[in-house]
């Protein structure tokens, strides 16, 4: 098994805890519902990307040691198409009408919430992460209940959906007839067709001429300036898209990829549509979220990764999707030069 120590996972501060860090927490029933049944429509707009090759990897020198950001190295991708935006509760809670489907959160019993957003009685905290105490399990969050019981997505059908795990997201894009993007699609499609770029929209600073994305202001973890407008989920359509139709593949919420993770994959990946490790104990995530900050977490860079478990789920993390072979009719499409 690769060794990931030091890489940017469950014990970074704008990371999310794996289900393994709820120490306190005894065996739960993760019986699930019934597999997802029958395809429906994908409505997300799509962003057709164009076959090509960039540079993959971090460009500005500061990559974050064991996150596996280096060496650099050319790939070549086909043309695929994206969507737009990360899923949001208004697609989500389509699937789960149509399918009857309980995601992780639900059927383990918790959640991960980071503690300003917990809406739940006292007693239904059961307790902070193992070595990130700003994340605490809490009882009866799930997408549908982002801070708890008190809460709802009322209002919120337009933001991206929140504590959905890796197989959550698979079971949508089974659905879907979709499937998650691999991690050299997620940094092609990102970066916009500008390459070696920190960010989707160039080199500026995320604060330089008003706000660029959705992250943390203010002092982490106690204080938020709310200088973007957030606290937590801003809209999947708030800022501006890159130059390839894209809104928000950095800040706002953790976007799964389709690869396994290892701090070594770059050393070893192809040339020509990389997928990553064949085996792993975590997946992929990129983009970073609302919880990165300038001057401590910069993971909201092109090149930045992370990685979970892929059954846990967090109030940061989400997911976009990409056509399956043979279906890129799916949704809209907007086609960006």
């Amino acid at each position: 098994m690769e060794d990931d120590r030091g890489a940017c996972g469950p014990s970074c501060a704008c990371g999310s805890p794996s289900r393994a860090r709820f120490l306190q927490i005894g065996p739960v029933d993760a019986a699930r519902a019934a597999a997802p049944g029958r395809r429906a429509r994908h409505t997300v707009e799509q962003a057709t990307i164009p076959a090509g090759e960039f540079t993959m990897g971090d460009a500005s020198g500061d990559e974050n040691p064991g996150d596996g950001e280096t060496p650099r190295h050319r790939v070549a991708l086909e043309a695929f198409d994206i969507d737009a935006t990360t899923v949001t509760n208004d697609d989500f809670a389509r699937f789960v009408s149509d399918t009857g489907y309980r995601t992780e959160a639900e059927s383990f019993g918790y959640s991960a919430v980071f503690h300003l957003a917990v809406q739940a009685p006292a007693s239904d905290v059961i307790g902070p992460a193992a070595g990130t105490p700003w994340w605490l399990g809490v009882r009866g969050a799930d997408w549908a209940h982002p801070g708890g019981a008190h809460s709802t997505v009322d209002g919120l059908g337009d933001h991206p959906v929140v504590h959905v795990s890796w197989n959550d997201a698979q079971a949508y894009c089974t659905w879907a007839g979709r499937r998650l993007p691999t991690e050299a699609e997620w940094e092609y499609a990102a970066r916009g067709g500008l390459d070696g770029a920190t960010y989707p929209w160039g080199d500026d600073d995320v604060d330089e001429g008003g706000w660029r994305a959705n992250i943390w202001q203010g002092e982490f973890p106690t204080v938020n300036t709310l200088d973007d407008g957030y606290l937590t989920t801003a809209p999947a359509r708030a800022f501006d898209r890159n130059r390839y139709g894209l809104w928000q593949p950095v800040g706002n919420v953790w976007e799964w990829c389709a690869d396994w993770y290892s701090p070594r994959t770059y050393t070893r990946a192809p040339a020509v549509d990389p997928r990553g490790p064949e085996r792993g104990s975590s997946r992929v995530l990129r983009g970073g979220s609302y919880l990165c900050h300038i001057s401590y977490c910069n993971r909201y860079r092109n090149s930045a990764r992370s990685h979970n478990t892929p059954d846990s789920s967090m109030g940061n993390a989400g997911f976009r999707t990409v056509a399956a072979e043979g279906s890129r009719d799916a949704g809209a499409r907007t086609t960006w030069s």
